[in-house]
Formats: structure tokens, sequence, C-alpha cells
């Protein structure tokens, strides 16, 4: 099946306003500012955007309100991952009934799952809805690992068109590569960007992504066309930016450093609370202020 989009895909953050509703005139811009700034597609309702905190009520009418804003501009990609199967169907069924391009689908998290249970519960989301998914890999948030064995599995399904890779593991990203022609394998770590374009994956699901679209998608057009030094020239030039971001609980930092270029509010809604020590970031917003298109 054709990728769902080849290059950035911006984990986008939900604004919310003083009052912790959500803010969709604030997301309204952010998604603008995104197809402004040359993002290949906006993943919505993902870790990124606090998902585990909205109601289904805000969640659907935040992913129903991106593919409206988007209109077919970039591709709108719903994070449609839940630890209970059933609940996952649901909202995989929903974000296609409102004409989202695809779904983003987690592994179960806290209560976790065996391989074969993670073949169960993915295979009935494939079998329930004619949709295209991208499979989502973070061991760190959820606690359970997908084995490249179990990805060879899941593949073979019509409906599998990707695999959002966080592990970040060189043995994981170099096993993924023998099947990069089969499927479309994205980064899911702004930090791994360059070794998995250079292994065959077709772009990165990035946080970073959310200060500067643009820059990102230069270096992953960079890395395509075999310009690999000023590629890493360029990503280089935004490491210490990407190591800030990560410095607290993704996306803490990233709302941080948002609010402080009027992008939208600090707010977090608990448990996550603001940023204790902004100095870092704070640094490198002013030596790179140049560089941000707001």
């Amino acid at each position: 099946m054709k990728p769902l989009f080849c290059g950035v895909g911006t984990a986008l953050i939900t604004p919310f306003t003083d009052c912790n509703k959500v803010d969709y005139k604030a997301l309204k811009r952010l998604i603008e500012r995104q197809i402004r700034l040359n993002a290949s597609a906006i993943i919505l309702c993902g870790t990124t955007g606090e998902a585990p905190t909205l109601s289904d009520y805000e969640h659907k009418r935040i992913i129903e309100y991106g593919v409206a804003v988007c209109n077919g501009k970039i591709p709108v990609i719903a994070g449609c991952g839940s630890n209970d199967t059933k609940h996952a169907v649901m909202m995989t069924k929903f974000a296609k009934s409102v004409g989202a391009d695809g779904a983003l689908i987690v592994t179960p998290y806290y209560n976790k799952t065996t391989q074969n249970g993670l073949i169960a519960h993915y295979f009935t989301i494939l079998d329930s809805v004619d949709f295209p998914l991208i499979l989502y890999n973070v061991p760190t948030r959820t606690g359970v690992n997908v084995e490249t064995e179990t990805y060879l599995k899941l593949i073979k399904h019509k409906n599998v068109v990707g695999i959002k890779e966080a592990e970040n593991s060189l043995s994981k990203i170099g096993e993924l590569s023998l099947f990069a022609d089969k499927i479309s394998i994205y980064a899911g770590n702004d930090d791994s960007l360059i070794p998995i374009i250079l292994c065959g994956g077709k772009g990165v699901i990035s946080v970073l992504s959310n200060l500067i679209p643009d820059k990102v998608a230069e270096v992953y057009r960079l890395l395509t066309n075999g310009n690999i030094a000023q590629a890493k020239s360029i990503y280089l030039r935004y490491f210490r930016l990407i190591k800030a971001l990560f410095c607290e609980v993704n996306p803490i930092p990233v709302k941080y450093a948002m609010s402080k270029l009027s992008l939208c509010k600090n707010t977090l809604r608990s448990p996550l609370v603001k940023m204790k020590c902004t100095k870092v970031m704070d640094n490198e917003l002013t030596r790179l202020m140049e560089d941000i298109v707001l």
C-alpha cells in the first residue's frame, strides 16, 4: 500500500486554554502553520497530544476538527491506540468515518501483553475496519516491545502501512531495514531520524517539528537526495534543542517552548506539570530564534 506520508509527520501538541479546555483556535493556527512550513502530515491525539487525558468527546472532536482544517492539504493521522482492544477499534472506526487518512496504534500499555497478545490485539483492529494503520512501538512508555518476528507477522495484513519505531536501538533499526522495502518505517524519536532514513525509512514522526517543521523537512529532503553531510550539519545545529525537548517528560518541554514563542499556552493536564528548570530551553530558543518561523 502507498505510504501515508513521506517526510515529516508532526506529533502535534493539544493546546489548552488557561481553564484547561481544548483551545480550538490555537489548534487551527498550529495546523495551518504546519501546512505552511512543509510538514508532510500531522498526527493528532498521540502521546505529544496528551491523549490519555482527553475525554472520548474531546478526542473525537479534535480528530474531526483537524480533518476539517487540513481539508486534504496534508494527511491527518489519528492517534487511536488503547490498552483496551475494543476501545481502539471504536476510535479507529470513528477516525475513518470523519475522513482521517489513517490511524496510529500504540501497543497496549499498563496491562501490557505477550507477543501473541500483540498479534491478536492488532489483528482484531485491522480486521474490524478497512483503514490504513501505523503500528507504534514505544517500550519506554508502554512496557512492551514489538519484536521483529512479530512485526513480520503483522505487516502481512493489507491494512498495515507503516511502523513508528521508538525503541532507539541500532540493532532494531538494522533489523527493520531488512523489510523497509515492504513497509514504511518512521523514526519515532527525533534523535533517530538520520539512521532510520539512511536505512530506508520513509520519515519521522516528530516532536521537534512542532517548533521547526521546515528545518526537519529540509533535513529529510537532503538525506533522501544523498546530501548527507549537509543534512548532518543542519541536524547538529538543532541537536541540543532535541535534547532540551526531552529533558523532562514529553510534551512538558515542547509546550513550554511553544508558549515562549506565543504559539500556545503553557497549560498541561495532570499528572503532567510545568517545567521546573527552563534555563537550557531558554538558552536554546534564544540561540535559534532567527531560525524559527512563526
